[in-house]
């Protein structure tokens, strides 16, 4: 069995599309802990044809 864990990442604003956290920095802590990275989600685009988040998707292996 599996815990997942999910980090939200905000994204800049209407002009760009950075997001404002480090993401490869935010996997690598992660892994340290132990998680392994799954996925980046990124939901449906706004009005301007871009995302204001994705997340982060991490799982575990539970003991």
């Amino acid at each position: 069995m599996y815990e997942y864990q999910y980090v939200k990442l905000a994204l800049g604003g209407v002009f760009t599309s950075k997001p404002k956290s480090n993401y490869k920095e935010i996997i690598a802590a992660k892994a340290k802990e132990g998680w392994r990275f799954v996925q980046i989600f990124a939901p449906a685009t706004s009005g301007y044809g871009s995302a204001s988040y994705f997340e982060l998707i991490f799982e575990k292996k539970v003991e």
